[in-house]
């Protein structure tokens, strides 16, 4: 008899609500899954590496207080506390939430060299990071609106 025992790998992620990193499963889903639960925008940008015109995101002006949470999968990203005004055309933030829920990759398509900002949850393409940012970090995580969703602060 065959055992059916799966072993999907569990990644710590920080959660703003309760404050502490938490054990989560990763998120793996065909494109056909995410079709289903994203906008083409949405799954363009966060599920094929797209990039959104800059300036024309909904969240590059926002400037409420709250949290950036992963379109695909939710997972908190940003707090608005990290937002600055970049002048990019893109959201910006001096640092994710936590390390733990991005994860950096090289990105060497369009003839560059970049660092490229996945959710580490579910590998939703989030945006870049560059060495341009304000103090304390000197990051600048400039990040597609459409890879994100915002949630008041409660």
């Amino acid at each position: 008899m065959k055992n059916n025992t799966s072993t999907t790998e569990k990644i710590p992620i920080f959660s703003a609500k309760t404050g502490k990193i938490e054990l989560m499963e990763k998120v793996e889903k065909s494109d056909e899954e995410w079709k289903k639960i994203l906008t083409p925008k949405q799954f363009d940008v966060a599920r094929k590496k797209g990039t959104e015109l800059a300036f024309t995101g909904k969240l590059n002006d926002c400037k409420e207080d709250g949290i950036y949470k992963c379109i695909s999968c939710a997972i908190d990203l940003f707090d608005s506390k990290a937002k600055f005004e970049s002048g990019t055309g893109w959201p910006s933030f001096f640092e994710p939430i936590a390390e733990e829920n991005v994860k950096k990759e090289t990105d060497t398509s369009h003839f560059m060299v970049r660092t490229e900002v996945l959710c580490s949850l579910c590998d939703a393409h989030l945006g870049h990071v560059f060495d341009d940012g304000p103090p304390p970090t000197g990051e600048r995580y400039c990040m597609n609106s459409a890879a994100l969703k915002f949630v008041k602060r409660e």
